[in-house]
């Protein structure tokens, strides 16, 4: 499939630009998603440009990339406002189910789809010590998503952020 090639080039992200209308083709929730401000300190880039760099932060692996495109799918559907800043909670569940519907639209099979959409929904929640032990190449998924996606944050607001990821990281040390 064409997406795969796509997601799993070098540069994922120019390869993404140059193959936009196929994109928007097989997944035309993406449109949505493009110049969709989202309005918080916490973020400098619109929904769609935070996508594209958490992308290009990721390994070369195709689920991983594949989660990283539709993390933020449901934001544009799922946003509160609170004077000018917009708050996204519940988004990764929106997001999560967005892509279920994708995924098997697009033909992938059903434990494929499961994992994604797993994968989707717990992208914002913290990694215990419970799921590395229940899951560890499964949690350790998560964790990439999750740096990728923290990293593509607005850099002055990144602290926070990097000191869970170290905490983190320290959970699957333990388990190796």
């Amino acid at each position: 499939m064409l997406l795969e090639s796509i997601l799993t080039s070098d540069d994922v992200v120019k390869c993404i630009n140059d193959n936009m209308d196929y994109m928007l083709s097989i997944i035309p929730e993406i449109k949505y998603m493009i110049g969709f401000k989202h309005m918080h300190p916490h973020h400098h880039l619109d929904v769609w440009n935070h996508t594209l760099l958490a992308l290009s932060l990721s390994e070369n692996d195709f689920e991983i990339r594949l989660c990283l495109l539709l993390h933020d799918i449901g934001k544009p559907f799922s946003f509160q406002e609170e004077g000018n800043i917009r708050h996204f909670k519940g988004h990764p569940e929106v997001s999560s189910l967005m892509s279920k519907n994708i995924l098997k639209r697009l033909g992938y099979d059903e434990k494929f789809v499961n994992e994604v959409c797993y994968l989707i929904k717990y992208h914002d929640t913290p990694i215990t010590k419970h799921d590395v032990s229940n899951n560890y190449d499964l949690s350790y998924k998560r964790y990439i998503i999750q740096r990728c996606d923290a990293l593509a944050h607005n850099p002055e607001k990144l602290e926070k952020r990097k000191e869970y990821l170290r905490k983190t990281k320290i959970l699957f040390k333990g388990y190796l």
